[in-house]
This record gives structure tokens, C-alpha cells and sequence, in this order.
């Protein structure tokens, strides 16, 4: 198969390029498409063979659910069993935005769609180009993100087609997404909500729409360590296999000053070393160290994470280090990723 790539305006994406894509969605194909968060992977959520072939596309764990995007309150009906108060209540606040919510399932997915599972996870992007391709294929669709399983999601087209390329239909070019982080991923059939995946919206951010939430302390105090084990069975949200977001090369998170004294030491054995320093940083970077300054706000660090490390992968350094961002909600989200990039395989 030859993948397409067709360039799109991210604001105003030509209705042509639009029905293009649509159409492929509409015979069971795979499109990829950017989010406000990073690039999808999109098929027709009621169509059990399409999704199949996102996970044979991606190489994914049929144990590992997929989200269902939609672009209107009305395609609720048709994933969603039900609709909880406080599910109204964090829509209309964050939808469309990077917000999943865990719901009780309509018998009409597929399980392919929910591994099995009796909730399925749903949210409303925001990204203008999504809306648009959703709102053309006239059906939710199904999108994890758009790269081999477990390696580094894609917010750029050339991510995308660097794992996937011959493997589906078409990319949507919208150029770099602005989040650079998956969505928050919260279980709305717990009670209290729980937080399944942190993202683009902090914890607090929720509980201040809907009081306390459960599960934040876990990814607070680490939620996944180093060697940690992959869970068994049918998960209940996409992002929770314990290596996950990884480049193909070994990765290693150290606290600030501790990172520039295990770079010497790897020096000595390593030819090419990788290293996200967090702000600027004064080293020598002429003996074998390709070194990325990272921003010191978190929001913008998201932004760049992934880029920086598939800049990292391409320039084929042989270890990353990175210095590790400070603790708080508001880094949650990132080091949670870099936790799970860097459990040992």
C-alpha cells in the first residue's frame, strides 16, 4: 500500500482534501489526521473490520482500548449508554478539548473498540481539521495515535509516516499539533471519577468543575517504575501499558545535576549520546552529545516533547538522558511519559 500525504490548512482544511479523506473512512480505511493534541489514527468506530486494521497497522495489544472521537453531543447516542450528570458537567467546560471521559458503553461498539470491556472512552476534539473529518465520515470514529505501538507518538505528518507509512490510506498534513500531549483520560463510572491517564487538563482543573477525583497520588508518587510489569488482561484506558511513548533507543530520566555526571560516565563507552536538558545549560557538546534545551514552562514542554525525542531517535544517538522536570501537577502529565519511556525492556 502507498500512503497518501495531503497537505491541509489546520484553520480552514479544503472541503475537497476533507471528502478525500472521508470517503477512504467511509470504505474502511485508515486516515491519519492531527488533534489539538497529537496525530490520530482514524477509523469508523462502528466498524469492527476497519478497527481491526488500526490494530494491525500499529502493531497494538488487542488488551489496549481505543478512544472514539466525536464532533457533536448528538454521536454520544450512538457510543454511550448513558450520560452522566458529571460527565454534562466536565463537557461543558472542556469539550471540545483534550478531555477523555470513560463511559458506559452502547451495545453498538464493537468490542474491538473497548478490548472487551463494558465503558468505552470518548471525547470531542478540537483541532478544526478533526471536526471536520469527523463530521464527514458521518460515523465516530475510532483514532489512538498515529505511530507503532509503545514508540513515540506522532505530532508532526513526517511521525507518522515514519512508522506507518505503507501501512494505511492517507495522513492529513496540518503541520505540528500544539499540545504535543495525549489527552486526559478520566473514568466517569467510578465514584468518585477517577484519573486513568493524566494530559492536557491537570487534575486540578477538573476538580475544580467537579470535586475531588481518585487515582491523581498514584501518578503523583510515580504510577509506573522502572522494570514495572505490563498489566494483564482488558484495560480500562488507552496509555496505561507500563512502557509506552518510547523511542526505539534506551532512555534514562535523572534529577537535575545528577544528568550532566552520568552523561561523563557514558561518554567513556557510548559514541552518541542524547541528551533533553532542561532550559539552557553550559556543557560542552562537542564530544558526542547532541544536546536539546527544553523549556522550563510545562505547557510549552509538552508541546516540543515528542518532536525532540523523534529528533533524537532520527540522529541515531545511542542513549537519551533527560534531566527531569520538577513534580506538580502541572508536569504530571510529562512525567508520566518519561516514566514510561524509560521502563527498562
Amino acid at each position: 500500500m502507498e500512503t497518501k500525504l495531503l497537505a491541509v490548512d489546520p484553520l480552514r482544511p479544503s472541503p475537497q482534501a476533507i471528502a478525500e479523506a472521508a470517503e477512504i473512512i467511509k470504505a474502511g480505511g485508515l486516515v491519519a489526521f492531527p488533534t489539538e493534541t497529537v496525530y490520530g489514527l482514524a477509523a469508523n468506530a462502528l466498524d469492527a473490520a476497519a478497527v481491526a486494521r488500526i490494530f494491525v497497522a500499529k502493531g497494538r495489544p488487542p488488551q489496549n482500548p481505543i478512544i472514539v472521537h466525536i464532533a457533536d453531543l448528538a454521536e454520544l447516542a450512538a457510543v454511550a449508554a448513558e450520560w452522566p450528570p458529571l460527565a454534562a458537567k466536565l463537557e461543558a467546560r472542556f469539550w471540545p478539548g483534550p478531555l477523555t471521559l470513560v463511559l458506559k458503553k452502547h451495545p453498538q461498539v464493537p468490542d474491538i473498540v473497548t478490548a472487551g470491556g463494558p465503558t468505552v472512552a470518548v471525547r470531542m476534539p478540537s483541532h478544526p481539521v478533526a471536526l471536520a473529518l469527523i463530521r464527514a465520515s458521518q460515523a465516530p470514529l475510532a483514532a489512538p495515535s498515529a505511530n507503532v505501538s509503545t514508540q513515540i507518538s506522532a505530532t508532526r505528518a513526517e511521525h507518522v509516516l515514519r512508522g506507518l507509512s505503507g501501512r494505511i490510506d492517507l495522513v492529513l498534513d496540518a503541520g505540528p499539533t500544539a499540545g504535543g500531549l495525549e489527552s486526559t483520560v478520566l473514568d466517569v463510572t467510578a465514584s468518585p471519577p477517577r484519573l486513568l491517564r493524566p494530559g492536557l487538563v491537570a487534575p486540578a482543573e477538573i476538580e475544580a468543575v467537579i470535586g475531588p477525583i481518585a487515582g491523581v497520588d498514584r501518578f503523583a508518587a510515580g504510577g509506573v517504575a522502572a522494570g514495572g510489569e505490563e498489566p494483564v488482561g482488558p484495560l480500562r484506558s488507552p496509555g496505561m501499558l507500563a512502557r509506552h511513548y518510547a523511542p526505539q533507543v534506551p532512555l534514562e530520566c535523572l534529577p537535575q545535576g545528577d544528568d550532566w555526571a552520568r552523561i561523563e560516565d557514558l561518554r567513556h563507552d557510548l559514541r552518541r549520546l542524547g541528551w533533553l536538558a532542561l532550559g539552557p545549560v553550559n556543557a560542552d557538546a562537542s564530544c558526542g552529545v547532541l544536546i536539546i534545551e527544553m523549556p522550563t514552562e510545562p505547557e510549552a514542554y509538552a508541546a516540543q516533547l515528542y518532536a525532540a525525542l523523534h529528533a533524537l531517535e532520527a540522529a541515531e544517538v545511542e542513549r537519551i538522558i533527560v534531566t527531569l522536570p520538577p513534580a506538580g501537577d502541572a508536569w504530571l502529565a510529562i512525567r508520566d511519559r518519561l516514566r514510561r519511556a524509560s521502563v527498562a525492556e
